[in-house]
């Protein structure tokens, strides 16, 4: 676990350099605009979509459940938001102040107080900000609930689609990244032996298993608390299985399924640290980046040692 928490904080250091961000943004600005556009030209057939998926949903669920889905992102986006900005204002004096044997619970304290002092503001407030999404569905132009949330699925979708577009384009193109990351940290070419057509196949396949499990589970999005735990297995299913696969093709002559069986635990790890990105508008443009550069460190790492 000391090399996934070295590869996570080199992914938090290399992320933020001016290159890297770069990349991300000019890649990121070009696949969020193209599924704007997209969404935009067919909003009415997807909203359409929305409201028909909604028909297999039980009436209760979405009228009492709708608001209490907002509400519980909400909760979320003010937890991860909280912990970012202390990381993105005093990133540096906690690289400085805390060694990186630490690091780990330094964040998971962090982490957890933010969670906590969040949950405190939803116990006290968590009804009325309940009520107040009630009002919002209603006061929005729609005719009723159900009309709003189809709304709101249909922006959920068209997000999805750019989620997995970034990570899908992550992995195609991650070999001039890596080569750069290599060059400027280990003055050493990178080495591509297995990244080929095959990484591209496999890529594809996850998206498709990827919108499958999805579609299964989509149900589960209308439940409290179960939503948000959903969401996060199937972003880190697909991020582990899609860049672990790519990172060890760039890593070593030939990809063998015992050695990512072997590092299971750490790779997990990381995948949950880049699904986090995901809950955060703009941030999320960085996400598939940070995975790529964390798991191809840890690849390289192992690699060494072994």
């Amino acid at each position: 676990m000391k090399n996934a928490m070295n590869a996570v904080v080199f992914g938090f250091k290399e992320i933020l350099n001016w290159k890297t961000m770069l990349y991300a943004m000019m890649s990121g600005i070009l696949v969020t605009a193209v599924w704007l556009v997209i969404g935009y030209m067919f909003w009415d057939s997807l909203v359409a979509l929305s409201s028909r998926i909604l028909e297999f949903v039980p009436f209760s669920m979405v009228r009492s459940n709708g608001a209490w889905m907002l509400s519980t992102f909400l909760w979320l986006q003010a937890v991860l938001l909280t912990y970012a900005l202390i990381f993105a204002f005093f990133g540096s004096i906690i690289l400085r102040s805390v060694s990186k044997e630490k690091y780990s619970s330094f964040s998971l304290i962090v982490a957890g107080g933010s969670a906590v002092f969040w949950g405190i503001v939803w116990f006290f407030e968590g009804e009325y900000i309940y009520h107040q999404f009630i009002k919002l569905l209603t006061w929005l132009p729609f005719e009723t609930i159900e009309k709003g949330i189809a709304f709101l699925i249909g922006a959920y979708l068209v997000y999805n689609a750019i989620v997995v577009t970034l990570l899908f384009f992550a992995s195609i193109f991650s070999e001039p990244l890596i080569a750069s990351v290599e060059k400027r940290h280990f003055h050493e070419d990178v080495v591509v032996r297995d990244h080929n057509f095959r990484v591209v196949g496999y890529s594809i396949k996850d998206t498709v298993i990827f919108f499958f499990l999805s579609l299964i589970a989509f149900p589960l999005l209308f439940v409290p608390i179960v939503n948000i735990i959903v969401q996060i297995a199937l972003w880190m299913w697909l991020i582990n299985d899609t860049l672990s696969y790519d990172a060890a093709a760039l890593s070593y002559e030939k990809v063998e399924k015992e050695v990512l069986k072997e590092h299971k635990s750490a790779r997990w790890f990381i995948s949950f640290i880049t699904a986090l990105f995901n809950f955060i508008p703009v941030l999320n443009l960085f996400g598939p980046y940070f995975g790529e550069i964390s798991m191809y460190h840890y690849m390289k790492s192992i690699q060494k040692e072994s």
